[in-house]
């Protein structure tokens, strides 16, 4: 089964490339199937990444940024992977 794990922040008023490249460097013990950022308006930033496991499974996350990068708690959710081909 494939496992879709999503992070994604609101970076600070400007600190937009901050976020990103923070998110960027974090290294995650284990190393994912893909993994893959993107940015959006108003400064978000986000992370998915892909993993071989079950659904249950405890995977590594991105941590929550450090406090004045963000306007608010990362938002997490986790996925099954539904298609077949």
């Amino acid at each position: 089964m494939t496992v879709a794990l999503m992070w994604e922040a609101r970076a600070t008023a400007g600190h937009g490339d901050r976020l990103l490249a923070w998110a960027e460097g974090q290294e995650l013990p284990g190393r994912p199937l893909r993994r893959e950022t993107f940015r959006a308006p108003q400064d978000r930033v986000l992370v998915i990444t892909w993993w071989n496991a079950p659904y249950d499974a405890k995977l590594p996350e991105l941590p929550e940024p450090p406090a004045e990068l963000v306007t608010r708690a990362v938002h997490r959710w986790r996925f099954e992977s539904v298609t077949t081909g």
